[in-house]
């Protein structure tokens, strides 16, 4: 039984693949809602309905141009504000101890997670790459979050 809300966003997820593998890790991993930001595609694509095997239709949706606004809605309502991004001030994901409810923050394929959305995050976390690349694809490295932060969900 889920005692605390986590939600999570999409900001301009250009794959619809993407989009789908990360609906159906929501669904497996107890996702309240995910918050399709900006160009991030919808579950009307059958690209993504492939991929998703059906989540999206167990996992609660909703879809906002300016992902901004709603992040400044749901912090005025109390979540913890987390984006996962490599910045100067990201802090390792394993040393990072969640407040619920939370939203966590996942970014664009190349640009990462908008300026905006950066700003407003009380809290940036990063996984750490130990080889060649720069970053993992991001449905694998949201996947690895969300399941390190319910560790603390689940407590």
């Amino acid at each position: 039984m889920r005692s605390k809300k986590f939600y999570l966003l999409l900001d301009n997820i250009r794959s619809l693949f993407n989009v789908g593998a990360i609906f159906r890790t929501a669904d497996a991993a107890g996702i309240d809602k995910i918050i399709l930001g900006g160009i991030t595609g919808t579950p009307d694509s059958e690209k993504m309905k492939k991929v998703s095997l059906g989540a999206e239709k167990t996992v609660f949706w909703e879809h906002h141009w300016q992902p901004w606004r709603i992040v400044d809605k749901l912090k005025k309502e109390g979540f913890y504000i987390v984006a996962l991004e490599q910045t100067k001030k990201s802090i390792l994901y394993t040393k990072f101890r969640p407040k619920f409810p939370l939203l966590l923050i996942v970014g664009n394929e190349i640009k990462g997670v908008s300026k905006s959305l950066l700003k407003r995050a009380e809290k940036i976390i990063y996984l750490p790459m130990y080889g060649q690349k720069e970053s993992l694809n991001v449905a694998v490295a949201a996947g690895i979050a969300i399941y390190q932060i319910n560790k603390y969900r689940y407590l």
